[in-house]
């Protein structure tokens, strides 16, 4: 009996320490989901990411290494497309294949109707409540935040600081077209000396450079900078039609030729970043490519001057958000909640924060940063002229689909082609906009 009643002893012995030891891998498994915003460790879940800005690619994956070393159950792929490629119709490529992103890049209103049954609210996001006065309001839709900003940036000609003081021109003097003419010429009559082979560099073949960012100099005051005016409007008049004229005219004639075969890498790697050309149209997002090239004069021979429009007064430049981060709807429940978390980490924490302004070299969207930090003269030129008010809005995110690249865009490489006057260029433009409101 005396042996018995020691193995039932045992036996009930091993069965309690068997339903605490459950307990205890219950509790740390709840202790784990916690951490990782809802998974449990060792149930991975994977975000995959599909975005445009290849200037931070390196970065933002090297971000990305960092949120998975204390996200051990999140795992992030990201791919990139943008640059010389069409980023938009690679993306509606990628839902067609069934392989849909968690995370991707929408513009304003317009890219907002596309794709709004794959859109999830992210009303309730941290870096939501952050972001900037006026940044959300292209994407909000019936009281739901269906898009985080990437950023602010901002355009206009980035030019050679050296080339202008060797050429003896002031760049402040340059407010309005007439000024920026005669620095061209001036320029023009001196480029053997100031060993340039040109002084601009315009790329025509990026329909983008063209079609979305100098339209949207002479579009925006056309509807009062608003980007939902222009999303609501049935027509487009060109208002300030002869002023674009004028300032596309003055860059072809004095770039490198032909301008409809120059793209983006010649122009800001191998024409700018080498100092043969003196100006350029682009942002702030130019100036990795140029400090991977030459950091000295990245940091300090560039500065960025305004497009002049004529008829509407005023030096200023362009300055938005670019894109905006989206989170796939018809994810998981798990991968929408990690995507959430990751994006509210990457702008809310001190980690993601540090990364926006010192390895993105970004101009933050959101509240809690640092101004102080933005390292990069581009940058700092642009938010100089926010701060002053001397800015035009991004419009070109409420023109109708695709029309900047695919219908303007492809009218002014004719243009520059001499395939097309410029009044077929209005013309058949203004037809593919009413074309594509209705």
């Amino acid at each position: 009996m005396k042996g018995k009643w020691q193995v039932g002893l045992i036996a009930l012995f091993l069965v309690l320490a068997g339903f605490l030891a459950g307990c205890s891998s219950d509790k740390k498994e709840k202790e784990s989901a916690g951490k990782t915003g809802g998974e449990a460790k060792g149930e991975q879940v994977t975000i995959d990411i599909f975005q445009f800005k290849v200037e931070f690619k390196d970065q933002f994956e090297a971000i990305a290494k960092a949120y998975e070393a204390e996200h051990d159950s999140v795992k992030i792929n990201i791919t990139t497309v943008g640059g010389g490629e069409d980023y938009g119709a690679a993306l509606r490529s990628k839902f067609a294949s069934g392989n849909e992103p968690a995370i991707y890049n929408i513009g304003g209103p317009q890219d907002v109707a596309d794709w709004k049954d794959k859109l999830a609210d992210l009303s309730d996001t941290e870096a939501a409540g952050l972001a900037l006065d006026g940044t959300l309001a292209g994407v909000t839709v019936d009281g739901e935040v269906l898009g985080l900003p990437f950023n602010q940036e901002g355009y206009g000609l980035i030019y050679n600081k050296n080339v202008f003081e060797k050429a003896g021109i002031d760049p402040a003097s340059i407010v309005d077209f007439a000024s920026l003419e005669a620095a061209v010429k001036e320029i023009d009559s001196k480029k053997d000396e100031l060993g340039l082979e040109a002084v601009f560099a315009l790329p025509g073949k990026e329909k983008w450079v063209t079609g979305l960012h100098l339209s949207n100099a002479f579009l925006a005051p056309e509807f009062d900078q608003n980007v939902l005016t222009a999303f609501d409007s049935k027509t487009v008049e060109f208002k300030y039609g002869d002023a674009f004229k004028k300032v596309l005219d003055l860059q072809n004639k004095y770039s490198v030729q032909p301008t409809v075969s120059l793209d983006y890498s010649k122009q800001v790697e191998e024409l700018f970043s080498l100092q043969k050309v003196a100006m350029i149209q682009q942002g702030n997002w130019v100036y990795g490519s140029i400090a991977g090239i030459d950091e000295e004069f990245a940091k300090n021979g560039i500065g960025i001057l305004p497009i002049p429009v004529e008829g509407y007064e005023g030096d200023r430049i362009p300055v938005g958000i670019p894109m905006y981060w989206g989170v796939n709807s018809n994810a998981d429940e798990a991968v929408v909640k990690e995507a959430k978390a990751f994006l509210d980490w990457l702008y809310t924490s001190e980690t993601g924060k540090e990364a926006v302004v010192s390895d993105f070299n970004f101009i933050p969207a959101y509240e809690g940063y640092d101004s102080s930090k933005i390292s990069d003269p581009l940058s700092k030129d642009v938010y100089e002229y926010s701060e002053k008010g001397k800015t035009i809005g991004w419009t070109f995110m409420g023109y109708p689909t695709s029309w900047g690249e695919n219908e303007l865009g492809v009218q002014i490489q004719k243009y520059l082609s001499d395939e097309a006057t410029w009044e077929e260029v209005i013309d058949a433009s203004k037809k593919a906009w009413e074309a594509g409101r209705k």
